[in-house]
Parts: structure tokens; sequence; C-alpha cells
């Protein structure tokens, strides 16, 4: 089991590195490459320093959904972050630069969001099934996830990761809206372009074989994490396609069909 110090040392590495801007060694050195808890706990303790300064939970992420995604990292299975209200910057979907200031080695991917309507807490975890999660969907959007990492050159195994809230950075969600009437998940096709040229294609498919199916494992881990998704929580369900650089200057095209394009325009 993993100390209280090496996990608060964790903590400090990746704090420092986000603060200063310039990456770090991995953590798995301190919290070893197996042990999820240990991980959760330093993700924990990042996320709990941007509460106390004034950011709020406005949502969860699910990371490596896509097998492209799953090689990119060197990683076999998903795992999830927190959305702070600090990472959104949804603005650029207006028209509004997003500013790069804060990114360390950002990298960019397409992905379906969803916006809860209902609450995700059953009294029993086997009642989280695909048909509770499709009801409790208000609307699907469009979505842009500027990932990154604060470990050097994303040399990173899965607790690194984990550790790291998922590798977030921000995230762009589209005013376009679709209810799961009008759209099936699964079914979409995404191209992502830069300065218009492709860079990144994908399927719904991709992304655990539905997002659909990312939304339901992502309730299942946060009912067992005693902290339920919630009404009004966005969802970023996974990547359709790999990860993409991108650097300031570039304009940046998320085109998901059933959706209106996303564009977003970055800066220093």
């Amino acid at each position: 089991m993993t100390s209280g110090d090496s996990i608060a040392a964790a903590v400090d590495r990746l704090a420092h590195a986000q603060a200063t801007r310039v990456p770090c060694a991995p953590v798995r050195d301190l919290i070893g490459t197996d042990d999820l808890p240990a991980a959760y706990a330093v993700q924990q303790g990042l996320v709990g320093a941007r509460l106390a300064v004034g950011a709020r939970v406005v949502g969860r992420k699910i990371g490596a959904t896509s097998e492209a995604v799953q090689r990119q990292l060197g990683v076999d299975q998903p795992d999830f972050g927190y959305l702070l209200s600090d990472m959104d910057v949804s603005h650029g979907a207006d028209g509004a630069p997003v500013s790069m200031g804060t990114l360390l080695q950002p990298r960019v991917e397409g992905e379906v969001a969803f916006e809860l309507a209902r609450d995700l807490a059953p009294e029993h975890e086997d009642e989280i099934t695909l048909d509770l999660v499709r009801a409790a969907v208000g609307v699907a959007l469009p979505a842009l996830e500027i990932v990154d990492s604060r470990i050097a050159d994303w040399d990173i195994g899965f607790t690194d990761t984990v550790a790291d809230n998922a590798s977030s950075g921000l995230f762009v969600v589209g005013r376009d809206g679709r209810s799961l009437e009008e759209i099936e998940p699964r079914e979409v096709a995404m191209s992502l372009s830069i300065n218009e040229e492709e860079r990144s294609s994908g399927t719904g498919a991709a992304c655990l074989g539905d997002p659909l199916e990312a939304l339901r494992w992502l309730a299942v881990q946060a009912y067992r994490f005693g902290d339920p998704l919630r009404a009004g929580h966005l969802i970023l369900s996974g990547a359709l396609g790999p990860f993409v650089p991108f650097a300031p200057g570039d304009r940046v095209v998320a085109t998901i069909s059933g959706f209106a394009p996303l564009s977003v325009q970055f800066e220093e």
C-alpha cells in the first residue's frame, strides 16, 4: 500500500509542474504502476487544491476509451477525471480565441459530450444499465477536449495519467445540442482538422463501442467511489479518434455528424 507521504509527494510534484509550466518526472516511482486507489488519491488531492481556491466541479471526463488513444498512451483500460469550471473554455465555440497560457504539452481530440438531466445514483450498482444511462441524458453535444500532461514527454503509465486528473487540460463544448431521439452517438463520424488539414478521424463506435457505454462505465465507477454523477453534470465521453498536437495560432475544427461543426482558434 502506498504511504500517505508518497501520495502527498506525488500531488506536490504534479502541482509544481502545473504552476511552473515545466513538465516533471512520472509519479509512478512514488505510487507504483498498479495501485489505482493511490493514483485516484493523488487525483483527489490535485482536484481538492483547485476547489479550495474557487474552482467548481462541473462534470467528469472519461479517458483512454478508444484503442487508438490507448496505443498512444500505452495503456489498456479507460480512466476518469474531473471537469472543473476553470477548465471550461467554451467561449471558444462562440468565436473568442482560447488562450493556451496554462498548458504544457497539449493535444486535442474530438468527442461527444453529454449533459445529464437526471442523477445517476441508484440504490444498487446493478441498476446502472444502458437504458438508465440513456434516460439520464438531457442532450448530446459536440466537444473538443484539450488533453495535457504535467509529465515530461508524455512518458506516462496508467497510474501516472490517473493521478494527473486523467491527463486533463481544457475543454470546449458546442452550443448545438441534440436529444438522443435526434442522434445515435455510436453512429456518428468525426473528422478533426487543424488549419483545414484533416489530422484525426473516427466514429462513435471507437469509444468503448458506444459513447453511451462509456457513460455507463463512468456511472459505475463514480458509484463505487461514492461520488455519483448528478443532474447538470457535463460528461466528456472519450475520444473518437487519435489525439493530435497543435500550436498557438492554429484553428481546430471538429466535424461530428449530426452536429454543427465546432471551430476554435487558439492563441498563446
